[in-house]
């Protein structure tokens, strides 16, 4: 994902500078682990849109500081390379940012949430449906082989519950 590029260039950075004996800010430490903890999240559901812009806000804020501090420690051609590096990770999160965008689904009221479960041996469409319809949520079934279930979020949530539970089953 790009924003682990992002990320890793902004840590190189933080280290490069900590070699050269500079006093870090703990709100910058934080913010880098913040910033790693939500890319974690964002690799594992990249359709709650709120993660990206935490992940952009982090990295946002970390890079003009942390170009500030190099400032006095790294000569200017040392600058240019790390705002190059900078430039290179962000023209790769532009690319995957395309990515996540594309997973909006159409057509669907913004009170509602929603999940996309893939169809297999293990969780047949009319097991899906059937629990979909015991918990009342809606369902439609999409070209790539996922069923889109949605609905209420308190139903939405007791049915992955009761998914997660059959699944231990099998």
């Amino acid at each position: 994902m790009g924003y682990e590029e992002l990320w890793k260039a902004l840590a190189d950075l933080l280290t490069e500078l900590r070699r050269k004996s500079e006093n870090i800010p703990t709100e910058i430490m934080n913010n880098l682990r913040s910033a790693k903890t939500m890319i974690q999240i964002l690799k594992v559901d990249p359709s709650h849109t709120e993660n990206l812009l935490k992940v952009e806000m982090y990295l946002g804020n970390l890079e003009p500081r942390l170009l500030r501090m190099a400032q006095d420690k790294i000569a200017p051609q040392g600058i240019e390379q790390w705002m190059k590096k900078f430039e290179k990770a962000r023209g790769n999160v532009d690319e995957k940012k395309r990515v996540v965008d594309s997973k909006f689904v159409q057509g669907l009221p913004r009170s509602e949430q929603w999940i996309r479960i893939q169809i297999s041996e293990d969780r047949p469409q009319e097991d899906i449906e059937r629990m979909a319809d015991e918990n009342e949520l809606s369902y439609r079934m999409q070209e790539n082989g996922y069923m889109l279930v949605y609905g209420n979020s308190e139903n939405l949530k007791s049915y992955i519950k009761k998914i997660r539970k059959k699944s231990k089953e099998l």
